[in-house]
């Protein structure tokens, strides 16, 4: 099924899209949500979502049949599977880190405090080589306001072992790493400028530098992003206002995707990485492009 968008906005879309992506123009593949986030591929390219409000975690398959794989999600946002199979989630709700077992029924915990506070809504994450876990804390959709007392960003070394890589920033939200693993981004969306950061030693990071400053909506300035991917070559897929930004490794606007509805987040997903699966709203839209996606934490060759 196609969006049937206005002929404006149908333009748009060639424009941007044109030598880039196999398709002209985004299909919706999923709808009827209340706001769709966390987009995490495993494995075999089967990609799971959250839809916050109704604290659910779906999976669509390959063959795109829809199906909840838990429930009580403790408004989850941000997912990544880790080496072992497990899906990492950011349990806003809850304020808390947790994994997953690959049947939906398993639980743990791998962070809940630091220094003796509980975090103020986790929501993204990235997972390193080492197994490793960055995650940004601002406060979105919790009642408890800021028991840390400041928005950061944190590494989990193992469970329960987690330290304070950045502090202060406003309203950290998406977070990834360079296929190399040398550069951390963050995106705040307090602010239109992503940050990156070298990696000097699993959570151990330099200072930050200002990357690259989002394209804004005419008329407005300052509006951040929220969540975003990388492809193998190291190019940055950055959610905004304006569609999905596309920036270069050296920090150069390539180009903006449209989509029908404002995009949350994003990750690479199908047989071969190379379908970008895009979070927007009340929907899922799915993007084929001539780039494959990179695969962060893959699992051990047997």
């Amino acid at each position: 099924m196609r969006y049937a968008a206005p002929m404006r906005i149908r333009l748009a879309w060639v424009l941007a899209i044109a030598a880039w992506a196999v398709a002209e123009e985004p299909k919706r593949l999923l709808s009827g949500f209340r706001f769709t986030e966390g987009p995490a591929a495993d494995a075999q390219g089967n990609v799971y979502f959250t839809d916050i409000p109704n604290q659910r975690i779906h999976r669509v398959g390959l063959d795109g049949k829809l199906t909840t794989f838990r429930e009580n999600s403790g408004r989850a946002n941000g997912l990544m599977f880790n080496a072992g199979g497990e899906l990492v989630a950011c349990e806003g709700g809850n304020g808390r880190v947790v994994a997953i077992s690959s049947d939906g029924k398993k639980l743990r915990v791998l962070a809940d405090e630091y220094n003796g506070k509980r975090f103020n809504a986790p929501n993204d994450l990235v997972i390193d080589r080492k197994g490793g876990i960055y995650f940004t804390d601002p406060e979105f959709g919790r009642k408890i306001k800021k028991p840390q007392g400041t928005f950061a960003v944190y590494y989990i070394r193992a469970p329960g072992k987690v330290v304070r890589v950045v502090e202060s920033l406003p309203r950290p939200n998406g977070i990834i790493l360079s296929p190399d693993e040398k550069t951390l981004y963050v995106v705040p969306s307090g602010s239109a400028q992503v940050m990156a950061y070298a990696v000097e030693a699993p959570g151990k990071l330099g200072k930050g530098r200002a990357f690259f400053e989002l394209l804004q909506p005419e008329g407005r300035k300052g509006t951040g992003g929220d969540g975003l991917t990388v492809d193998t070559k190291g190019n940055l897929y950055i959610t905004s206002q304006l569609g999905v930004q596309v920036v270069s490794p050296a920090g150069k606007h390539l180009r903006t995707l449209a989509f029908p509805e404002k995009p949350a987040n994003v990750t690479f997903g199908g047989k071969d990485r190379a379908t970008l699966y895009v979070t927007a709203r009340t929907s899922v839209y799915t993007l084929a492009l001539k780039v494959r996606g990179h695969v962060f934490a893959p699992r051990p060759k047997k």
